[in-house]
This record gives structure tokens, C-alpha cells and sequence, in this order.
């Protein structure tokens, strides 16, 4: 090998290469660490917030932005503004050569859910405040996504009607009641919903819309008819 004169020239040319490579890769990472280069000087919201407080987009931003242009952690400013109250999911961009651009998903609330929390559109419980009223989901952990179905499936039924879920409950036994908008609670069980709240939508113009002041429960849980029962005024 060492009487190979092409083959020593080519083993010197590929190790000056990688030696200027090396060098130049050192060069870079060593200029765009320097403090003083390339520093960020604004964070912009691609959009205005409907309810994110944008004071607490830059109290956040202010205190975990650490380095420059090239070297601040997005991942964590990320994860810091997902902390958020209302912020559902956030995704950050460099826009050269000082500023980061901060788009903001926003929970989009549909109702309450055990009382001291609220869930979104997707179906995700969440923690925020809101004055708002809204329909309340009673459930166990995890039944958020599966009441928010039932709850827009129950909801186009009682369209017919003029009605509205007003609350709507999974039990541990997972079975289902409905408190309506005119005062009325349905019992639906845990089978055949949709059926035995169709058995009910089929009836009530014709005999238990005439009872609302009368009619507090409404028993839907038999196979040929329902029960009722209790006085709304006592």
C-alpha cells in the first residue's frame, strides 16, 4: 500500500477534508452559541387569542426562553404554554433572524364535567374557568369522549321535540340518564338507548308534553312502555 502513490493521495485528501469539515463544523456551533449572536427580540402571536390571556403568553415566554435564535429550547417553551389555562395545543416556528411565531389552539368548550372541570368539542376534559352555562357531563375517568358522543346522538333526537340535554350521566353500572331542558329525567339504562329515547320522542307530543308540571321521571327502561313518576312542584 505504501508503494501506492494514487491511493496515499487520496487517503491524504479525505483526511484534509474531513479536517476542514471538522473545523468548520466547530466554527459554526461555536458562533451560533455565542451569546450575543443572533438574539431573539420578539415572540408573535400568528393569531389574537380568544381567550388565552396574551400577558400570560409572554410571562411564560420570558421566563423560558434561555439562549439565542438557534439555540432556544421551542420544545420546552412548547410544553410550558400547553400548561395554559384554554390552550389546547401549541406549535412554534422560527421566523429569521430574531423572532418566534406562537400559534395557539384553543379549547373550544361544549360542557361541564363533574362539576368543577370543563370538556371540549373533542371530547377532552380540561381545566379552566367559565361563566358560561353549559350542559353538565357526569362520568367516571376516561367516559369524557363516549358522553360527548352520546350526548350530541341523544341531542339530534330530542331535536324533534324542541328539547335539550341539560345533563347528561354515565353511572359506574354504565348506564344512562338524561335531565332535560324542561325538567324531565330520563332513564335510558344501559342498553338500547337510542330506542327506548325514540319510544319516548314517538310519545311525548301526544301525552307527556301535556304533563311537564306534572312529570318529573320518566322511567324508559321496560320493554313495552315506561314509568313515571315525582312531581316537579313537589
Amino acid at each position: 500500500m505504501w508503494d501506492n502513490a494514487p491511493l496515499l493521495r487520496n487517503i491524504a485528501n479525505a483526511l484534509i477534508s474531513f479536517s476542514v469539515l471538522a473545523v468548520l463544523s466547530g466554527a459554526v456551533w461555536y458562533a451560533v452559541h455565542l451569546p450575543g449572536l443572533f438574539p431573539l427580540h420578539s415572540v408573535r402571536l400568528n393569531a389574537a387569542p380568544q381567550r388565552v390571556v396574551p400577558e400570560d403568553v409572554l410571562k411564560v415566554a420570558r421566563k423560558e426562553i434561555d439562549g439565542n435564535f438557534f439555540t432556544v429550547d421551542i420544545e420546552r417553551l412548547r410544553q410550558s404554554l400547553e400548561q395554559l389555562p384554554w390552550v389546547r395545543s401549541v406549535s412554534i416556528r422560527r421566523e429569521f433572524p430574531d423572532r418566534l411565531v406562537v400559534q395557539l389552539e384553543e379549547h373550544q368548550v361544549l360542557a361541564r364535567w363533574n362539576g368543577d372541570a370543563l370538556v371540549n368539542m373533542q371530547g377532552e376534559v380540561f381545566n379552566a374557568y367559565s361563566e358560561e352555562t353549559l350542559p353538565a357531563f357526569i362520568g367516571q375517568d376516561g367516559d369524557s369522549f363516549e358522553i360527548k358522543q352520546r350526548y350530541g346522538e341523544f341531542g339530534q333526537q330530542l331535536a324533534a321535540l324542541n328539547l335539550k340535554v341539560a345533563q347528561i350521566a354515565l353511572t359506574p353500572r354504565h348506564a344512562w340518564q338524561l335531565h332535560l331542558s324542561n325538567g324531565m329525567v330520563l332513564e335510558l339504562g344501559r342498553e338500547e338507548m337510542e330506542q327506548r329515547l325514540a319510544r319516548f320522542v314517538s310519545v311525548y307530543p301526544y301525552s307527556l308534553a301535556a304533563m311537564e308540571g306534572s312529570v318529573r321521571y320518566v322511567d324508559l327502561r321496560y320493554r313495552n312502555g315506561f314509568a313515571l313518576g315525582g312531581a316537579l312542584n313537589g
